[in-house]
């Protein structure tokens, strides 16, 4: 999918842009780094501690048959759920999904913004809008009634990650964000094609998971973290 992005008061969105590679690059080396950064306005720790466990980390879910003569495909719904990987996993496959006939792209963004959390002092709404297609790509597919579908063969939190949450676990206290790699497969199928074409998939993302509260999408980290 290409990924386009344009929108008013650019320079802030940008600087958060930034501000969430910089993260990506502190929770490959501390948990610690990416906690400062999300704090980095002066949030108190919370007393509450101990993160959600994760799930396994290989699962496979396969993607619901679609495609040009199939039914078409609702808007993606965020699951309710405390485990930060079962969520990631969940995310990504709905970034990775589309459908053309069933829905326009505004309303495919504004469905993947309602996975962001409501604390807009973390969330990044303009790393999800990156992973829509622009307007005029869309338009494009819309007219091959152009639909895709994932399936997520694992997700796991980047072992950088995992090691500094050993190191340090009340560090992730402060904003409970945690990083999760996705990895899959997206197939798309257009009018006219017998068999579409299909391409590997990865991605790491930041979902935050506080306790007492479902996990909401924080962002979509701009490299992948192993």
């Amino acid at each position: 999918m290409a990924q386009h992005s344009t929108h008013p008061g650019g320079a802030s969105r940008v600087r958060r842009r930034a501000l969430l590679g910089t993260a990506v690059l502190a929770v490959l080396v501390t948990l610690a780094g990416l906690a400062a950064y999300l704090t980095r306005e002066g949030r108190s720790p919370s007393d509450t501690a101990s993160p959600p466990p994760s799930s396994p980390t290989t699962s496979s879910s396969p993607a619901t048959p679609s495609g040009p003569h199939t039914r078409p495909r609702a808007l993606p719904v965020p699951p309710k759920t405390h485990d930060p990987i079962t969520y990631g996993k969940a995310a990504a496959a709905a970034l990775w999904s589309y459908d053309t006939r069933a829905y326009s792209q505004p309303e495919l963004r504004k469905a993947l913004r309602g996975w962001l959390t409501t604390e807009s002092k973390y969330a990044d709404p303009a790393s999800v809008d990156q992973a829509v297609p622009s307007a005029v790509l869309w338009k494009e597919m819309a007219a091959n009634k152009q639909v895709a579908t994932a399936r997520i063969n694992e997700g796991h939190f980047p072992h950088a990650f995992t090691q500094a949450l050993q190191e340090d676990p009340g560090a992730i206290t402060q904003a409970y964000v945690y990083a999760v790699t996705v990895s899959g497969k997206q197939s798309i199928r257009w009018k006219g094609s017998a068999a579409g074409g299909a391409e590997s998939r990865s991605t790491t993302l930041a979902v935050q998971c506080r306790p007492n509260h479902s996990c909401a999408l924080v962002g979509v980290m701009p490299s992948v973290a192993p």
